[in-house]
């Protein structure tokens, strides 16, 4: 995370990670989700907060969540099942199931079809937002496999040139695991930046970097400016110049392999919720754990070890400040914006649950 999408630490409040977790179990449960599902769900989102992304953790996702749940676009107790399967492979549908719960299940599927078959690759269709594509991708490092996890997300991304929202946030992770460095877990939209840091951005009143909007009418945002009220989200790489098209593309891949490959559609045409794709590989299928894991070690070691660029104190790489902000989260608590605890405090009133906060 950018240091401007962190709160304050004059203004935090930080708040032990146990509390909010079982705060978590009472709202999901409290809208129908049995306390297995709650559990589950409300894991996914303590990961996202305890290594500090907070575009995917309680601060902006439960909200929608809640509401998704008392409009009844989201399934409480969904009665997934497998519609197509051959060997390695197979299509789950959601029924409109929280991506929280069914992820996990989808991404444990292609991890057993990986132990049997050497590699398992699972489509979601009729789902609803998986939190943070990280922690699926890593749900394979224990099993010694190489993780990836991907997912539809909001139409609200411009393709290179266009002026039109025609492409999805597109978050895409993979995990491969170590011996003795942090393992690698790279975790990202295909969007110049989430959509859900521009709320992060709005609630922490700080501007939007050059290249990550466009104007109403398609024209990218070059300056940090203040962001208007109707904007569009670039692909990753901002303009032509610098790589869009690159972002663009592997924006559109994702929604290839999650929504198109899984029935739902792609982009505007999607008829499904969101879709989702994940992967698994069995790494003593390819090659020797231990080598494997040695070989990555060494590399993971060669980054962190190089010489930083001038203003620059080191070179890191993607898991790497996650671990060690995790370590400080778990020691001091989870720094949370005032207005957050507000409505957590206001939400659990509303649904007559115990006031944790």
């Amino acid at each position: 995370m950018l240091e401007r999408f962190h709160v304050p630490e004059d203004i935090a409040v930080r708040v032990n990670q146990e509390d909010m977790r079982a705060t978590l179990v009472d709202i999901f449960t409290k809208l129908g989700m049995p306390e297995n599902d709650a559990d589950q769900s409300a894991d996914v989102l303590m990961y996202a907060d305890i290594r500090g992304v907070e575009s995917h953790g309680v601060s902006n996702m439960m909200r929608s969540y809640v509401a998704g749940f008392q409009e009844g676009t989201i399934n409480p107790n969904p009665k997934t099942r497998i519609i197509r399967e051959a060997a390695a492979v197979c299509t789950i549908d959601s029924d409109q199931g929280l991506g929280l719960v069914v992820g996990p299940q989808a991404m444990n599927e292609a991890i057993e079809r990986a132990d049997k078959y050497g590699i398992g690759s699972v489509s979601v269709t009729n789902g609803r937002h998986f939190g943070a594509a990280g922690y699926h991708a890593a749900m394979a490092l224990e099993k010694d496999m190489i993780g990836i996890a991907m997912t539809t997300g909001g139409v609200t991304v411009v393709p290179t040139h266009g002026a039109e929202r025609l492409v999805g946030l597109n978050p895409i992770a993979i995990a491969a695991p170590t011996r003795d460095e942090p393992p690698f877990i790279f975790d990202a939209s295909m969007s110049s930046v989430a959509g859900n840091k521009i709320t992060l951005a709005k609630r922490l009143g700080v501007q939007a970097m050059p290249g990550w909007i466009a104007q109403s009418d398609g024209t990218p945002l070059m300056d940090e400016s203040d962001i208007p009220d109707d904007y569009m989200i670039l692909p990753l790489g901002g303009t032509r110049e610098v790589g869009s098209h690159k972002g663009y593309s592997l924006a559109v891949m994702i929604e290839i392999l999650s929504g198109v490959l899984s029935g739902g559609a792609a982009g505007p045409h999607r008829r499904a919720g969101a879709s989702h794709h994940f992967v698994a590989y069995k790494i003593d299928a390819f090659t020797d754990v231990d080598g494997f894991k040695d070989d990555l070690d060494q590399y993971m070691k060669s980054l962190t070890e190089s010489k930083p660029a001038p203003g620059h104190d080191r070179v890191t790489y993607a898991g790497l400040p996650e671990h060690e902000e995790e370590k400080e989260r778990l020691e001091n608590g989870i720094p949370y914006h005032p207005e957050v605890i507000d409505w957590f405090r206001s939400i659990s009133a509303e649904l007559e649950l115990p006031a944790r906060l």
